[in-house]
C-alpha cells in the first residue's frame, strides 16, 4: 500500500459519478489500502477514490482517532442539519461553512463484502456525506449558497494550485484533520 496523488478541482473524475464496486477482491483491499494511506498523509478526514483518479464507489474516513471505509454506501439523513467549516484535499487550503445533516445511517460493505452500518453524527456525519458526495461527482462547493459558491470560485482561480498539469498538491499547514476531507 501506498500514498498516492490527490486529484485537484479541475480534473474530470471528480465530477463523474462512481459505479458499484463488484469484486470484493485484492485490488480493493489495495485500494482501500491506498486510501487510508493518503488520506492518514495529507491529513485529511476522508477520502474518496475518484480523488485518486479510481472511479469505484469506495471512501475511507478519520473522525475521533477512528479509520474506515465504506464500499457501495447508501445513506439515511437525519432532518436535522449543522452548519460548519468545511474543506477538501482535492480544493487545497479553501474552507466554507456548509449545511449537512446532523447524523447519518450509512450501509455498505467493508473491503471483504461484508454488510456494514454505520450512525454517525457531527463531524462523522459530515465526512460520510462529503466523500459520498465525491462518489456522485459532487463537490462540497456546489452545496453553497450563491454568494459562497461566487466567492470560492474566485479563491480557487486565484490559488497557486489551480489549473496546474500535475494533479498532486502538498498541503499547506492551514489544511488541518478536522477540515480536509
Amino acid at each position: 500500500m501506498a500514498t498516492q496523488p490527490i486529484r485537484l478541482f479541475g480534473d474530470p473524475i471528480l465530477r463523474k459519478p462512481a459505479i458499484e464496486v463488484v469484486d470484493f477482491d485484492r485490488e480493493l483491499r489495495l485500494l482501500v489500502g491506498d486510501l487510508t494511506d493518503t488520506m492518514l498523509e495529507a491529513p485529511g478526514s476522508g477520502l474518496a477514490a475518484p480523488q485518486i483518479g479510481v472511479g469505484l464507489r469506495v471512501f475511507t474516513w478519520y473522525v475521533d482517532g477512528e479509520v474506515g471505509h465504506l464500499v457501495n454506501p447508501r445513506l439515511d439523513l437525519s432532518e436535522d442539519e449543522q452548519e460548519g467549516p468545511e474543506g477538501c484535499l482535492s480544493l487545497p487550503d479553501l474552507v466554507y461553512d456548509c449545511r449537512r445533516a446532523l447524523s447519518v445511517v450509512a450501509r455498505g460493505f467493508d473491503m471483504h463484502g461484508e454488510p456494514v452500518t454505520i450512525e454517525g453524527s457531527q463531524l462523522l456525519a459530515r465526512a460520510i456525506q462529503h466523500e459520498t458526495d465525491h462518489l456522485d461527482g459532487v463537490l462540497f462547493i456546489d452545496r453553497l449558497d450563491a454568494a459562497a459558491r461566487k466567492a470560492a470560485m474566485r479563491e480557487i482561480r486565484e490559488s497557486e494550485w489551480f489549473g496546474l498539469e500535475k494533479p498532486t498538491v502538498k498541503l499547506s499547514p492551514h489544511a488541518t484533520r478536522g477540515l480536509g476531507l
